[in-house]
């Protein structure tokens, strides 16, 4: 299912990538620049390709309601984030890119990335006036092809943003940002 999007919801996901993508790149010193955003609405949630990625999950009270989503970094830019955030050389980071296997301090500075991702996400509510306040609830690693879990009912709306973003010196990516359609609007 793919329905009209209002200018507001696309402006939603656009600019929680500009306020996630400006947040990591100064706290990893690092830059992160959104290439290009594709916003569609969906009725299910949205599975990151071809490899593992990280599910930073979003906590979203809007109206009296709590709502989720969840941001799918793939797993080696969420490796190179928390390495640059841990102030690791280049070639330590290149080296952790392709492994599957993280070390505690690793798993500790990805759920630091988490909390600016939650933080940014917040930051964009409040830029756009919409009632919302985003707090981020942890994260997950989710196989290749697999839908994230999250609190989520199948069929509500979710207004879904594909990125693509560059890393600096690790080329382009996809993210892939999913918001209840409730929050957006």
């Amino acid at each position: 299912m793919s329905e009209t999007l209002t200018e507001t919801e696309t402006h939603c996901i656009e600019e929680v990538f500009e306020r996630i993508a400006g947040d990591l790149s100064m706290i990893a010193d690092r830059e992160l620049e959104i290439i290009d955003v594709q916003v569609e609405t969906l009725d299910h949630r949205a599975a990151g390709a071809d490899q593992i990625h990280i599910s930073f999950r979003l906590s979203i009270e809007h109206e009296g309601a709590e709502y989720h989503g969840c941001l799918l970094v793939p797993l080696p830019d969420a490796v190179t984030l928390a390495g640059s955030l841990m102030m690791l050389a280049d070639d330590l980071i290149e080296e952790s890119r392709s492994r599957t296997d993280l070390s505690p301090a690793s798993k500790d500075a990805i759920l630091e990335v988490g909390n600016f991702i939650g933080g940014a996400s917040d930051a964009a509510f409040r830029a756009l006036d919409l009632p919302a306040r985003v707090t981020f609830e942890g994260c997950q690693g989710v196989r290749a092809d697999v839908r994230p879990a999250l609190l989520y009912q199948e069929g509500d709306p979710l207004v879904t943003g594909r990125a693509t973003v560059a890393l600096a010196g690790f080329g382009e990516s996809p993210f892939l940002l999913m918001l209840p359609r409730a929050v957006c609007a």
